[in-house]
């Protein structure tokens, strides 16, 4: 393989590494939003500010799929430079240059948004929060 092939894939795995890091910091932050709006609402006269936690669960699973769309369009990108026997690497790291990656692909809703946001990594990890949390609110109602 070129060496300037390898330099070029080394760059779009390091995006991908980044994307994925994102992803995973994300999901501990808004455990720990959580757990402490949770902490703060311990009873029931603040009971307003309990519905407050939804909002950082929302923000993240909505980021969080923004970027798992981004590493998908990227390992994507680096299965085409991988495979490709071009000799020109136009070092392209626009993923609006390199439309053509996701044209002609019968897994193109892979890459959309929607897919993204209700993937089983994204949508195993938010829902039983969300969940978890209708189920706390539930049982300080009834303290």
């Amino acid at each position: 393989m070129d060496e300037t092939k390898i330099r070029y894939l080394e760059m779009i795995q390091s995006v991908i590494n980044r994307m994925a890091s994102n992803s995973f910091l994300l999901k501990g932050w808004s455990v720990t939003l959580v757990t402490g709006i949770l902490s703060l609402t311990g009873n029931k006269d603040e009971m307003n500010y309990f519905l407050l936690v939804y909002i950082p669960i929302i923000v993240f699973w909505l980021l969080d799929a923004y970027y798992l769309q981004l590493e998908r369009k990227y390992r994507r990108l680096f299965e085409k430079v991988r495979d490709s026997n071009d000799i020109r690497i136009p070092f392209e790291m626009n993923l609006k240059r390199v439309r053509y990656l996701f044209n002609n692909d019968k897994s193109k809703k892979k890459f959309s948004y929607i897919h993204c946001l209700f993937s089983p990594t994204e949508f195993l990890f938010y829902v039983p929060v969300a969940v978890a949390i209708l189920i706390i609110l539930k049982l300080m109602i009834n303290i």
